[in-house]
């Protein structure tokens, strides 16, 4: 039983990716000109549990809500029986298949009220609750979200 995540960050990290070959004045150095600073966007997907920098708290803090989620699975079981981790996955697999948004109202990607209620984070608020990284993105007519929901 685990109650902080396990130290899983690497000891070296290095910009320059394997087939990059760097600046053509110095072969070893990262070109930062033509590369950039931070990691590559295309390589990186937002739920991505590898962290992008080799700093150690964050590779933990990237693991922190399965690491609680395990460990409140667990207690549960010891003290109710195998049966309440087994009924409180499938209601949680239930909510996150039948709730449906449309985009006009902040879309599927964020998890829904029920889902919050589940796992107990219905009274907190975090920073993914307010930017959800969808800022930018356009406005979905209600009209497009129907027909692509029901497959016309």
């Amino acid at each position: 039983m685990r109650i902080v995540p396990a130290d899983s960050h690497t000891n070296t990290f290095s910009h320059i990716r394997p087939s990059a070959h760097g600046a053509p004045s110095a072969p070893g150095l990262h070109d930062t000109l033509r590369a950039g600073v931070g990691p590559d966007p295309f390589t990186q997907t937002t739920n991505s549990t590898t962290p992008a920098s080799a700093h150690p708290l964050e590779s933990r803090l990237k693991q922190w809500e399965s690491t609680q989620e395990n460990l409140r699975m667990d207690m549960l079981r010891k003290t109710y029986g195998v049966a309440e981790p087994i009924r409180r996955g499938m209601e949680l697999k239930i909510t996150q298949e039948g709730e449906w948004r449309p985009m006009a109202l902040g879309g599927s990607s964020q998890a829904g009220v029920h889902e919050d209620i589940l796992r107990g984070r219905d009274t907190s608020i975090s920073w993914e609750d307010i930017y959800t990284g969808e800022e930018q993105r356009s406005a979905v007519g209600m009209h497009d979200e129907m027909e692509r929901k029901l497959k016309m």
